[in-house]
């Protein structure tokens, strides 16, 4: 069993800054990639940033610029920074992993969400 939980979301001003954390727990033995997706309200989940096991990332054009993906394999975390906020990032913002059990058996998991408000 795998686990996905993510921290850090809240209300911000416009322009402000938020750093979201996923903690992945389980029986994870190796880790490909990992990303962050969001939904807002009457919208598909759409793919914000991803990052592969080396380090490669890519971001939706919307975020290019303002936000950076990170992550910590030694602590199994994902990050996202995510600065000059603006309210259409107003989202649930969720972390996604896939990769491998010790048994060889893929596996993919999806986080709660946490929730992003950008608001004045």
């Amino acid at each position: 069993q795998v686990q996905l939980v993510e921290s850090g979301g809240g209300l911000v001003q416009p322009g402000g800054s938020l750093r979201l954390s996923c903690a992945l727990s389980g029986s994870w033995f190796i880790i490909n990639a990992m990303g962050w997706y969001r939904q807002a309200p009457g919208k598909q989940r759409e793919l914000v940033a991803i990052i592969t096991r080396g380090g490669s990332t890519n971001y939706a054009d919307s975020v290019k610029g303002r936000f950076t993906i990170s992550r910590d394999n030694a602590k199994n975390t994902l990050y996202l920074q995510m600065n000059s906020l603006k309210p259409e990032d107003t989202a649930l913002y969720y972390c996604n992993a896939d990769g491998k059990s010790y048994s060889g058996t893929y596996l993919t998991s999806w986080g709660q969400g946490t929730q992003v408000t950008v608001s004045s």
